[in-house]
């Protein structure tokens, strides 16, 4: 069953919007790279779209009713939109759910140090990633630093055109008989993933340079030593530049990121290439489209989380108790609270899991099962399962919730396909689905087909987006 190219059944009207989604959606993405600057610059969105904070809501004692547009924030990573339908809210959601974490870099503890007068940063993988794609590239820094008195520092280094970049080093071909040896998972080791960070020393005074303090690598009397004079110079930077000192690197959450915007890819400008895009291109769909609900009768939903790279684990991950805790709150201040009405909710809800699928890639054809593939350009791709071998950790999403989708994306005239991820025993995958499935709600994966998929960029197809976009706002609206 081929399914047609989206591109070819495009009215000039369709191409316009399709202009104007992808053009938002690569300037999101290229200005929040992290968990919480999406966090943050949602956040902005939701309000200039009328949509009011609960925790204000919960604390004025407001009562809500049909029409209401609510936000809740998970510790800044992590947001919850929700607009009230006619329907009441014993009656189920429709929710769309996407993760807006990306595998990445992440600054250790106490990352800091210097070797032969390069200064480096030490790094810790979050994700599942190559490790020797992160070589060589250009590397920005995004994240936060906060500080003993109660104020936090938000870092931004190496997206501005003037700004200086970062890199880890990789071993001359010249010099790499050894080195070349080795497998792919472990030419570059994670212990090797330094970020370089300076170069120029501090000038140091004669009486820093005794042997005492060389052998410290440290400094006599407070200055620096030979050793150490150019991590001197770079901690001297960061106090003047950001007004820190090396102990606020505990209590910091920078993250390493490929440096610069996405682009268009292609002469034809048809496909796009970021950082990021699993699963900012779900995320970003699914924001608009609930941003963008008109009236439904069925309670939209739109849960944005974080820590699905790594197990959906932690506060502010899909495994903890915040989501269900916010509806809980919102059924109350609705009328409707109560610890069976809550069951009763989100066991009849419906949810479409966004999140990205593998598109098929020629280069690579061995790994894929052609007709259950998902290609470029064909629209929204769902995946009744995902998982890896005998279907492990899949949620299987039931024949009847796939028919009614099915109607429900034919009746929208939105482009879909089916897909699994790559061919039996090829390796597997899992999202967030599973965990909302506990509550027995019918749920189904659903998202863009991505190429080259947790590499620094990776590539997506416009039609793909924007059919995503489309079924996403066709599903708020189903009855």
């Amino acid at each position: 069953m081929e399914r047609p190219n989206a591109w070819l059944d495009y009215t000039d009207a369709q191409l316009d919007d399709l202009t104007r989604i992808c053009d938002g959606y690569k300037g999101f993405i290229s200005a929040n790279k992290t968990e919480r600057e999406f966090c943050s610059a949602a956040v902005a969105l939701a309000r200039e779209a009328g949509y009011r904070d609960l925790a204000k809501l919960v604390a004025q004692g407001t009562a809500l009713k049909p029409g209401d547009r609510i936000y809740c924030s998970n510790h800044d990573k992590g947001l919850l939109l929700i607009e009230l339908g006619t329907e009441p809210l014993e009656r189920g959601l429709n929710i769309l759910g996407a993760h807006i974490d990306s595998p990445r870099l992440d600054v250790k503890q106490n990352p800091l140090e210097e070797k032969s007068e390069l200064a480096t940063l030490d790094t810790h993988y979050y994700g599942g990633i190559k490790k020797y794609q992160w070589v060589t590239i250009p590397l920005a820094i995004h994240g936060v630093i906060c500080k003993k008195d109660g104020t936090t520092v938000n870092v931004c280094v190496g997206e501005a055109p003037d700004d200086p970049v970062f890199c880890v080093s990789d071993l001359l071909i010249h010099l790499s008989k050894e080195q070349l040896a080795k497998t792919a998972a472990d030419v570059i080791e994670g212990e090797l993933l330094d970020v370089i960070v300076g170069n120029r020393p501090i000038k140091v005074d004669e009486d820093a340079k005794n042997a005492d303090a060389a052998e410290k690598g440290g400094a006599a009397e407070g200055k620096p030593g030979a050793k150490t004079a150019v991590k001197a110079a770079v901690l001297d930077l960061l106090a003047r530049e950001l007004g820190i000192d090396e102990e606020d690197f505990l209590s910091a959450e920078l993250e390493v990121v490929p440096a610069g915007p996405a682009r268009d890819l292609g002469f034809d400008r048809s496909l796009i290439l970021g950082y990021g895009q699993d699963d900012s291109s779900c995320a970003y769909p699914s924001l608009v489209a609930q941003l963008e609900c008109e009236a439904p009768r069925r309670t939209a939903v739109t849960i944005l989380v974080d820590k699905e790279e790594i197990g959906s684990v932690g506060a502010t991950g899909m495994t903890s108790r915040f989501f269900e805790d916010a509806i809980a709150e919102v059924m109350e201040l609705a009328g409707e609270g109560g610890e069976l009405a809550l069951r009763r909710c989100l066991r009849r809800s419906r949810m479409l899991s966004s999140d990205v699928s593998a598109a098929y890639d020629p280069s690579y054809a061995s790994v894929f099962e052609p007709k259950n593939s998902c290609y470029l350009g064909h629209g929204l791709t769902f995946n009744k399962y995902t998982g890896s071998r005998g279907k492990a950790g899949s949620n299987d999403a039931n024949a009847e919730y796939v028919a009614l989708i099915r109607r429900c994306m034919d009746d929208a005239g939105v482009h879909f396909q089916t897909a699994e991820l790559g061919k039996v025993d090829a390796g597997g995958g899992g999202t967030i689905a599973y965990i909302l499935a506990k509550y027995g709600m019918d749920v189904i994966d659903c998202g863009v087909p991505v190429l080259s998929m947790h590499s620094p960029w990776e590539a997506t197809s416009k039609a793909d987006v924007y059919e995503a976009y489309r079924g996403y706002k066709a599903f708020l609206q189903l009855d």
